[in-house]
């Protein structure tokens, strides 16, 4: 097959060790474990077509995670280089062959506004004027779009944010 020649992945022998310390572990994910063994496999084969055929997987997939690692490679070197304990370096690799962030739709509502609601459900409703006794979501819904804290708002939104509060943000 012709072509350029695949980069190949160097990888210590520290390295490996905790590399395939990671796969034996019980409670490693398994999209973990298949982003080190294709790390492994690349270091021993660093043709991205033979290791995406041994493993089963896309070339697509075994080249995403071999340019995520060569990316990282600088940086493990340098906490190798530092005599880092195996704790932090395996936080390193488990940082390298995460996810990364993925877009999405933006949140509906600034924490401002969300921490706003909590204080207008935290007021008594007389206070604005509302015959009621407690709050309802219909009833905090239709204020909130009257102090123009939002500009719409269901009250079924409302009652889920109450209920469970704002969904983590991602770090």
């Amino acid at each position: 097959m012709h072509g350029p020649r695949p980069t190949p992945i160097t990888v210590s022998a520290r390295l490996r060790t905790i590399l395939q310390s990671i796969p034996r572990r019980h409670t490693a994910p398994q999209r973990l474990v298949r982003r080190v063994t294709i790390v492994l496999a690349l270091a021993d084969n660093p043709a991205v077509e033979a290791v995406a055929a041994q493993l089963g997987l896309n070339r697509l997939t075994v080249r995403l995670w071999r340019d995520r690692w060569l990316q990282a490679a600088d940086t493990l070197r340098q906490a190798e280089q530092e005599d880092a304990a195996d704790a932090p370096l395996l936080d390193l690799i488990e940082r390298i062959l995460t996810d990364a962030p993925r877009p999405g739709k933006p949140a509906t509502f600034t924490p401002e506004q969300l921490v706003q609601l909590v204080a207008v459900a935290c007021e008594p409703p007389g206070k604005s004027g509302r015959p009621v006794d407690h709050w309802t979501s219909r009833e905090l819904a239709d204020e909130l779009k009257k102090r123009r804290i939002v500009t719409a708002i269901s009250p079924r939104s409302v009652g889920r944010f109450l209920k469970r509060g704002p969904a983590p943000t991602p770090p």
